[in-house]
């Protein structure tokens, strides 16, 4: 069939009109495209996509919510940024700033930034702030709900027996730890059991270094407390448990007679260190509160927690040291003197002595709340008092080891119960039969097929 000079002229409108189409509706694709989107998750089990628990999380914050994200690696950044939309396209306000540690200098020292990794990641809300050692879903989420129920928890110190007071102003008393606390949202109270109860929403009881008895009524309310799953930080320097001893053994600790001293004279002088009853700490045993601990703590006139036991956990309790005295330090029981020697026969204990011990359990809870862990209940046992006073609070990491004690035992109660998604589709099974009809199909029949078509095209275009 000849083509006449008008049929030409058609067929090359023809070819304008299709490429002006063609062209206004990848134009009008790539407009869609960058003004809506919209993601499928075809995965098995929906695994890059967040949990119904963190969306009903993300649905009670009334606030926005901030993640400062700190990297030099544009390859991570861009994992991190598709962590964080997964957040964002069910809170609108859930904002990330990508952050260069090198850059944004005074950023990363407001937000207490460490880079012991190559990131780093602040979570703020609410005017508070939490560092995250990962941007997983349940990191982000936990992080968010402890911001979010920070509010409703209750720090109490208890007073009356000559403990520590965070509203003193001498060297003993704890006002820069109280100002540090208060800062990153906690809501401190000083109680005496004699007066009133513990407040039903008292999240970590405080017992710092007490120099009188307890009673026996006050005993009675500690035991509750201790028995109904709340979460404890006890201070305890060398001398009398007064009444207290119940304690020690409930956690299944045994603390030592005696002052620890140190007899590492090259390190005391290193850290200009005058009287041996200040115990310097430079390692630390890994656990959650002393992992970002990069710099040395002093203990001023500790006692030593004996050895633990390996065998049984007493009353479910978890055990873990967290940090020790070095070896040439022992438990000096015949006063600190001059010219003190260790003497095993006198009921010294040589060293390494344990200053510090974690202890965690788990408990049923009484209410029936969805998706919600059993309740971790979580103590810590320091022989030192000292070490938080404002005396000796500014020394080396002495306030971050603190402030990670307080954050790590108030910090993951009543977690949301996220599970790490498996992947189930990432395998592809086939058996013997599905294998030969894929073999067939792609090398033998598809490219028959294709062989046919063009010939058959060739064919009538040749007998036009």
């Amino acid at each position: 069939m000849k083509l006449t000079s008008q049929s030409r002229l058609y067929l090359n409108i023809q070819k304008i009109i299709f490429l002006l189409l063609f062209a206004a509706c990848l134009g009008m694709l790539a407009w869609i495209s960058n003004h809506y989107t919209y993601q499928f998750d075809l995965t098995a089990n929906k695994r890059h996509s967040l949990s119904s628990s963190s969306i009903e999380l993300l649905n009670m914050l009334d606030k926005e919510v901030a993640v400062h994200a700190y990297t030099t690696d544009e390859v991570t950044g861009k994992a991190i940024k598709e962590i964080i939309e997964r957040y964002q396209r069910v809170k609108a306000d859930f904002k990330l700033r990508l952050l260069n540690p090198d850059i944004d200098i005074t950023q990363a020292q407001q937000d207490g930034i460490v880079m012991n990794k190559p990131f780093a990641f602040v979570i703020h809300y609410n005017g508070r702030m939490e560092h995250i050692d990962s941007l997983s879903e349940q990191a982000i989420s936990n992080a968010l709900l402890r911001l979010n129920r920070r509010d409703n928890q209750l720090t109490v110190f208890l007073t009356g027996h000559g403990e520590r007071d965070i509203n003193g102003s001498d060297n003993r008393a704890y006002a820069t730890l109280k100002q540090q606390l208060t800062e990153q949202g906690f809501h401190l109270s000083t109680l005496n059991l004699l007066e009133k109860p513990l407040p039903a929403n008292t999240s970590l009881l405080v017992i710092a270094a007490p120099a009188n008895n307890y009673l026996a009524g006050e005993i009675t309310q500690l035991q509750n407390y201790i028995n109904e799953g709340g979460n404890l930080l006890w201070l305890v320097d060398p001398g009398e448990l007064h009444n207290l001893e119940f304690l020690a053994s409930s956690l299944d600790l045994q603390l030592q007679n005696g002052v620890i001293v140190d007899n590492n004279t090259q390190l005391r002088q290193t850290l200009n260190i005058q009287h041996p009853a200040i115990i310097p700490v430079t390692e630390y045993f890994p656990h959650q509160i002393t992992s970002t601990i990069r710099y040395n703590t002093l203990f001023p006139l500790a006692r030593g927690i004996s050895p633990l036991s390996d065998e049984h956990a007493v009353n479910n309790w978890q055990q873990t040291a967290l940090f020790n005295s070095y070896g040439k330090s022992w438990s000096e029981t015949g006063g600190l003197t001059e010219e003190m020697a260790f003497d095993s026969s006198a009921g010294d204990i040589a060293g390494p002595i344990t200053i510090a011990v974690a202890l965690h359990r788990s408990i049923a809870q009484k209410n029936n709340k969805p998706r919600i862990l059993p309740k971790v209940q979580r103590a810590v046992v320091a022989g030192d008092s000292d070490f938080l006073a404002d005396a000796y609070i500014g020394a080396g990491a002495n306030l971050n080891l603190g402030l990670n004690i307080f954050n790590w035992l108030i910090g993951d109660d009543d977690l949301i119960s996220i599970e790490v998604k498996a992947s189930p589709d990432t395998k592809l099974e086939l058996n013997g039969l599905q294998i030969s009809i894929i073999g067939f199909g792609f090398f033998l029949i598809i490219p028959a097929l294709l062989l046919i078509a063009g010939f058959s095209i060739w064919y009538k275009r040749k007998n036009l």
